[in-house]
């Protein structure tokens, strides 16, 4: 480029000024070139130039070279040339951004350090307690520590539970005993109660389950015996026992205002924890002589004549009877065709419904409503006929029988009619016209009419025909007519 620039100034002589114009470019090879050329030749289109003169000339070249090379700079930062700090142009140089807005608001590191992980391994940071998993060891105590104690190394820290007072005592151990009386799991009772802290209480456990069972039916007393069994021992002791049945004796006319029975029951509670073992054998016995009142005069003879009954063989395990749920389904039965029999004689059909009720088997009253339609079927004669429609349709009327148990009954009944009547000959007809009474007087709907089985049915099996029956099969449509 140089001896290009040479080539054109031989070719082309100009004026000093019109030279020092026209020097557009910003090389430092130029620059160069213009001073080397102007120190070595001193003339120009043949006139000499003066020191001074030269000086200016040269200090305009180095000024304009500069300010050509400071705009190409800026603009074409990093790709251009640059320039050195003796304000020599260096070509060729990548040169970084120098732009100071640039350095301010990229805050992304280029130092290419670090794999991207959290800080710490996720264990630092604001809110974080530490990394997931890590198990801290117990500190190791300073003794150099100015607030180390000594007597502190010695502690032991329980949680203490406070004692039940009278208050609290009724509001906490009667859930437990009402919800005994529906799952009748001991284990469950016991471990409640050692979570507690009965302190003085713990005599009143016994007298509370009692005084709640007098007021509730014969299985829960039976399951108030057992509990008492179970808890003398674990959670209870003897003079526990003895102290709870103490205080029963006491309370017994306030507990004869809500229960009439009251004495009678006590007494039978007392006699079954002399037979389990939880009172001692002299208990009642120590008591002659020193009873003024009444009521706990009536519960100490009632509990003397069980004890001596024991002794002659009966059971006083089993004196409250077994629950619904818990009774075999033979004995069940043999109680319902009891109850029947007991009905079929006497006539009374509230003490037949009180009777139902205390065999606390809602969910098994279908087989009292088959037992007692099978008891119409084998009968002979209007009595029976018209004694148990009276005492379905009471039984209905106060919904202790409800309609999906008489519905369950009556269709047991259609299922096993063909094996009722090989024993007895007139089962369909007697059945039909029981159907059909039970219809007018409400106790079944017309659905479970329909669907009464009938002995015949010839040519149209889809028509019902249950208030006719043929003779024979070769009598000839002919209907013999009978009357019940």
């Amino acid at each position: 480029m140089a001896t290009d620039c040479e080539a054109w100034l031989n070719s082309n002589p100009v004026e000093a000024e019109d030279l020092s114009d026209s020097f557009a470019s910003g090389d430092e090879d130029n620059g160069r070139l213009a001073v080397a050329s102007k120190n070595i030749n001193n003339e120009i289109n043949g006139n000499w130039l003066s020191s001074s003169s030269n000086s200016i000339h040269e200090a305009r070249l180095k000024a304009k070279a500069k300010r050509r090379l400071r705009k190409n700079s800026s603009r074409d930062s990093g790709r251009g040339d640059s320039l050195s700090d003796n304000g020599d142009v260096v070509r060729g140089t990548s040169a970084t951004p120098t732009s100071p807005k640039s350095k301010l608001l990229d805050r992304k590191s280029r130092l290419g350090k670090g794999r991207g992980l959290p800080k710490k391994g996720g264990a630092g940071g604001k809110g974080v307690w530490g990394r997931s998993g890590e198990v801290y060891e117990p500190e190791e105590v300073d003794e150099k520590d100015p607030n180390y104690d000594e007597a502190q190394e010695n502690c032991v820290y329980e949680t203490v539970v406070p004692p039940l007072d009278e208050r609290d005592f009724e509001k906490t151990v009667t859930p437990i005993v009402q919800e005994y009386f529906e799952h009748g799991d001991t284990n469950e009772v016991a471990e409640l109660l050692a979570e507690l802290n009965l302190g003085p209480m713990r005599g009143d456990v016994p007298s509370l389950a009692v005084s709640l069972a007098l007021e509730a039916k014969a299985s829960h007393r039976e399951l108030t015996s057992r509990l008492l069994a179970d808890l003398c021992g674990p959670v209870l002791s003897r003079n526990d026992m003895e102290n709870s049945f103490d205080k029963l004796l006491r309370e017994l006319p306030d507990l004869v205002l809500d229960t009439p029975g009251a004495p009678q029951l006590v007494g039978q509670f007392i006699a079954r924890a002399v037979s389990d073992q939880i009172l001692s054998k002299s208990y009642v016995e120590g008591y002659k002589g020193k009873v003024d009142c009444e009521y706990t005069r009536a519960a100490l003879d009632r509990a003397a004549v069980l004890l001596k009954m024991n002794m002659g063989g009966l059971r006083i395990d089993n004196q409250w009877g077994t629950g619904g749920g818990q009774r075999p389904v033979i004995q069940l039965i043999k109680e319902m065709n009891l109850l029947l029999k007991e009905y079929i004689l006497s006539g009374d059909s509230k003490e037949a419904e009180r009777c139902l009720r205390d065999l606390e088997v809602p969910h098994f009253h279908h087989e009292f409503v088959y037992e007692a339609i099978v008891m119409v079927l084998e009968s002979k004669g209007e009595k029976t006929f018209k004694m148990v429609m009276q005492l379905l349709k009471s039984l209905s009327v106060s919904s202790v029988i409800t309609v999906d148990q008489m519905r369950r009954g009556y269709e047991r009944v259609y299922m096993d009619i063909a094996e009722i009547n090989i024993d007895v000959p007139r089962a369909y007809f007697i059945l039909e016209q029981f159907v059909d009474k039970s219809l007018s007087m409400g106790i079944i709907d017309v659905k479970l009419r329909d669907v009464c089985p009938c002995r015949y049915v010839r040519t149209f099996p889809q028509i019902h025909m249950g208030r006719k029956r043929f003779v024979s099969e070769g009598d000839g449509g002919i209907v013999k007519l009978e009357s019940y």
